[in-house]
């Protein structure tokens, strides 16, 4: 049954847009013991076949639970989801404890797969984000949650009681980077900003007290060892804007949400993406217009956005 709603809509993975600043947290060592949430819920729930195609899922129902519970039934060796605003594709499925009865699933089609971020699934339910904490790719996860997870939800929905319990199976298909991952290059161009970087990947911008440049000018700062985007990709990025005139930054996507529409909205830097392989870091200075300033671009390649089927 692919059942969407209000409170599934959420469930739904909508492109990944800019949004504010705010320092980028990551989850600590205590989240990250995923051996210690228990593995009871293995017990109440049987689910067979691959992981990212559909599963054959039995609900022992009805399922009683007095808080959430959720096990890795199989453990992918993959990348870990180390913050929450990393982007992650995922396949799952939801079933009602009181009946056993299946009640939402993603298409499990790879042309089909959304993008989504931990965060955002915590906004739709506390206890589904705490579930996806440092899963690794290629993992397979069942849970149990209770309607509180839900906060004041109402799960009417998606066909359930506000009181039944909701089973979910979760697909990790895949985990982005959080940054740039590569090998540092040397740039010796002349009055270029210099960029330095925290531990977590967030770059910091030093504008020179120069002119700018009158033409775009492109830099590697970090060589990934991902395949080379091509013009027909979309790129998903962490982008942070610096004016070059006030040294102010313009717009940042670290702490929060990774785009993908950074090719559309700038197409000067989209031009300058391809041919750079996943992984990179990229500085890209874009002249302003009618006497406007220009604007320094930092952008780190995190991986390529699902094509849409045609």
């Amino acid at each position: 049954m692919r059942k969407t709603s209000a409170v599934l809509a959420t469930l739904s993975l909508a492109v990944l847009a800019l949004t504010g600043c705010t320092a980028a947290p990551s989850f600590d060592g205590a989240a990250c013991d995923r051996a210690a949430a228990g593995d009871g819920i293995k017990d109440a729930v049987t689910v067979t076949g691959d992981v990212g195609a559909a599963p054959d899922v039995t609900v022992f129902s009805p399922l009683t639970l007095t808080e959430p519970a959720y096990a890795d039934l199989t453990v992918g060796d993959g990348r870990a989801i180390e913050n929450p605003n990393q982007v992650v594709s995922l396949e799952l499925s939801l079933y009602s404890g009181d009946t056993g009865k299946k009640v939402f699933s993603t298409a499990y089609d790879e042309s089909q797969r959304g993008l989504s971020t931990t965060a955002s699934w915590s906004e739709q339910s506390p206890g589904l984000g705490e579930v996806l904490q440092c899963a690794t790719a290629g993992s397979r996860i069942v849970a149990g949650l209770t309607p509180d997870a839900f906060g004041a939800k109402s799960l009417s929905g998606i066909g359930l009681d506000d009181d039944d319990n909701v089973v979910f199976v979760i697909d990790v298909v895949d985990v982005f980077p959080s940054k740039a991952e590569g090998t540092l290059q040397f740039n010796d161009a002349a009055g270029m900003p210099t960029v330095v970087r925290a531990s977590d990947g967030t770059p910091g911008v030093i504008v020179p007290d120069t002119a700018a440049p009158e033409k775009t000018v492109v830099q590697t700062l970090i060589k990934g060892d991902g395949p080379a985007l091509t013009a027909d990709q979309t790129p998903v990025v962490n982008v942070t804007a610096v004016n070059w005139d006030d040294k102010s930054v313009v717009t940042t996507t670290w702490g929060t949400t990774p785009r993908v529409d950074l090719g559309t909205a700038v197409p000067e830097v989209g031009k300058a993406l391809v041919g750079a392989p996943v992984g990179s870091q990229l500085l890209v200075v874009v002249p302003g217009l009618d006497q406007a300033s220009a604007i320094v671009y930092v952008v780190d390649v995190l991986g390529v956005a699902p094509a849409p089927t045609q």
